[in-house]
């Protein structure tokens, strides 16, 4: 979908006319129909992707390298729950979805096991935006890497062009669902935005290997660049899996169980793993070839809800909710945003305590 025409109303030229409010609908149903949009935009010029990928291979290959040697590696804080810096490879482990994932017919279910096992992925997080006034203890300075002295620009760079899009996205909503400018936008500010690029070593790990379980996304939406191999997987609302291609010059975005807390389940958390398939090796093929890094990078970013925010469905959605009130609150209480954070942090295994220090 090509959100130009939307970009440019943002920017004072022209009106919402009625094909503008279609497109802004269309975006709101795609989300509820198979939780996940493709987007082209020209705010985002998929050079500073490649150029984003560049530097994290570079930064992947070489704190592995330590980290397999059995040397510390500077930017790994698991007493900060692996809120900032580098997160190693069977460090992270998805929630139990073997209930879910056992109700799939063999042609839909996940190549993710049961129970789920760590995933053979790094990830580094990478605060995008403003700190809150007001710290819920989930907010932590960024760390640089040392030995890449370009890292603060290139990440801060493609971190707000991918986070203005969901903004922009965010903000199509609004509109489709018929609510006030500003009504979730305005939830997102100060909120613990995360550029989270992962890793995988695709010359240590082989064929059916699992590099992200089966898994749902905890934060608000999830937006990806173009990745240079394949392996990421999503289940529609009516349970069908597909294989998610990312076509040149756009973008992915995937919606996160906040969406699905505040629209009361219009729109669904939705679900996804990353595998090496026969098409990864291919890919994997080619680029020895060509002499290219073996590392698989996702270029993700997490956005998500202000901590200091109860989360709840929206009441002006009531309409548009599937159950009746008191259902849709008994399936959706409501919650202290950094609580139910923490809350998931510790059910996949990277916050070992209810409250992390908030400083190192």
């Amino acid at each position: 979908m090509d959100i130009s025409a939307f970009l440019a109303l943002q920017a004072g030229q022209g009106e919402l006319t009625a094909e503008l409010r279609q497109l802004c609908s269309t975006v709101i149903e795609s989300f509820h129909q198979t939780g996940i949009l493709i987007l082209r935009t020209p705010k985002v010029d998929e050079a500073e992707n490649w150029r984003f990928i560049d530097m994290m291979e570079r930064y992947f290959v070489g704190a592995s390298q330590h980290f397999y040697n059995g040397e510390k590696v500077a930017e790994v804080f698991p007493e900060l729950g692996f809120q900032v810096g580098a997160t190693p490879e069977l460090t992270e482990k998805a929630r139990d979805h073997c209930d879910k994932i056992n109700h799939y017919p063999d042609t839909d279910k996940p190549q993710s096991l049961c129970p789920p096992q760590f995933d053979a992925k790094w990830r580094y997080f990478w605060r995008i935006g403003a700190l809150p006034e007001q710290d819920a203890g989930m907010n932590f300075n960024n760390v640089v890497p040392a030995q890449i002295p370009e890292w603060p620009g290139v990440m801060d760079s493609w971190g707000s062009l991918m986070l203005s899009s969901v903004e922009a996205v965010v903000s199509m909503c609004e509109i489709g669902m018929g609510l006030p400018k500003g009504r979730i936008t305005d939830m997102m500010q100060q909120a613990p935005h995360l550029l989270a690029p992962t890793g995988s070593d695709l010359a240590k790990f082989g064929q059916g290997t699992i590099f992200a379980g089966f898994h749902y996304d905890l934060n608000f939406i999830t937006i990806h660049g173009k990745s240079r191999y394949p392996g990421l997987f999503a289940w529609l609302r009516s349970g069908k899996k597909i294989p998610v291609k990312v076509p040149d010059g756009c973008l992915l975005l995937q919606a996160g169980k906040e969406f699905e807390y505040l629209t009361g389940g219009f729109v669904l958390a939705g679900y996804h793993e990353v595998v090496y398939t026969d098409s990864t090796e291919e890919a994997v093929q080619r680029a020895r070839v060509e002499n290219r890094p073996l590392w698989r990078v996702s270029s993700t970013l997490f956005s998500h809800l202000r901590t200091d925010l109860t989360l709840a469905p929206l009441p002006e959605l009531a309409s548009s909710y599937s159950q009746s009130p008191s259902e849709t609150e008994a399936k959706y209480p409501p919650l202290n945003t950094a609580d139910y954070i923490r809350a998931e942090l510790i059910a996949i295994g990277l916050l070992k305590t209810e409250k992390p220090d908030s400083g190192y």
